[in-house]
């Protein structure tokens, strides 16, 4: 064996925060990713909760590839956030990004002495807040009820009905009108005016995730902008699973919709609010409230979690230390 090979472990860093008694006797009792025993690892006023992991899983080449599986992804994402919802009862906690690998222990000291004075400052900003999360989806249900949604807000009760009485006439002379067509022109004009709906449901999406960062905003401390999500990380996300290493499995925080819990529509907003604690269950509300009653609207309102989208993560995910 060469001074050069590869150790048989690696370590696995999920969180910093304050050592303490009390965050020692909260690791001692979970297991990590690996189903390992994850313990502290102190220096000064910091400290990080880590477990061994075995290399052959993690190192560069093997941890990308099992990254590129959403089986894979979504485990590594429910034992990152089991750990990570182990310690926030605790106090603040940094929640570090998913797969953040280390060659040893040693190393994980130098990052944490390297970077104490970004990391004592956010441990300060954290403490006594939790991050909601606030998704705003397309939600087109029946083409014939969403095709013309109407911003509520501009118009007076008589003005609403007579409005939505003309949109159901013109929706029907449409339909009579395609029925009198040819096969081919009544496909186009279908298509049309499905397209047509579409874009207005996306722009009264548009509108309600405006009103709703204004009524979020007004009770948050900060705000992160997460691109919308698309395809396979979409699909598991409506089925309650934060794939990305945000939220994942164990004791979930509460969740609610406004517009109903259908798993469909366009992502067209992906926000994290950090919010005093105290005023967590008044966000919530207040968000829910400002999306009700919304014609072509699904908002997803998740949390409280630990703040993973305002910690700042120690160094790339997905790069172990050189050999």
């Amino acid at each position: 064996m060469t001074d050069n090979a590869q150790p048989p472990h690696m370590v696995y860093a999920y969180a910093v925060l304050r050592p303490t008694p009390e965050a020692a006797r909260a690791v001692a009792a979970v297991r990590g990713v690996a189903d390992e025993q994850v313990g502290l690892v102190e220096t000064g006023d910091l400290a990080a909760a880590v477990g061994p992991v075995p290399a052959e899983e993690f190192e560069e080449d093997a941890l990308r590839a099992g990254l590129e599986r959403l089986p894979r992804l979504a485990a590594l994402a429910r034992g990152h956030h089991g750990v990570v919802a182990a310690l926030a009862p605790l106090g603040a906690v940094l929640p570090l990004r998913l797969a953040t690998v280390y060659r040893d222990e040693d190393r994980v000291r130098q990052i944490l002495q390297e970077r104490r004075d970004q990391f004592l400052p956010l441990l300060e900003r954290l403490a006594g807040h939790v991050e909601w999360g606030v998704k705003v989806y397309t939600d087109p249900g029946d083409p014939a009820d969403h095709s013309y949604p109407v911003d509520q807000a501009d118009h007076s009760d008589s003005a609403d009905q007579a409005d939505s009485g003309a949109r159901d006439g013109a929706a029907a002379f449409e339909a009579a009108g395609e029925r009198a067509l040819g096969p081919g022109r009544a496909y186009l004009a279908a298509r049309v005016r499905r397209r047509r709906g579409a874009e207005e449901a996306w722009q009264a999406a548009a509108r309600a995730a405006a009103r709703i960062a204004e009524e979020a905003g007004a009770l948050a401390v900060g705000r992160v902008a997460h691109r919308p999500q698309r395809g396979e990380l979409a699909k598991a996300a409506a089925g309650g699973e934060k794939a990305g290493g945000e939220k994942g499995g164990g004791e979930q925080p509460g969740g609610a919709h406004a517009g109903g819990a259908k798993a469909r529509g366009e992502n067209i907003a992906n926000d994290a609010y950090l919010v005093p604690a105290a005023r967590a269950e008044d966000f919530r509300s207040r968000v829910l409230a400002a999306a009700d009653g919304q014609p072509g609207v699904r908002v997803e309102v998740t949390g409280p979690w630990a703040p993973y989208s305002f910690s700042l993560p120690p160094e790339a995910a997905v790069r172990p230390e050189p050999a």
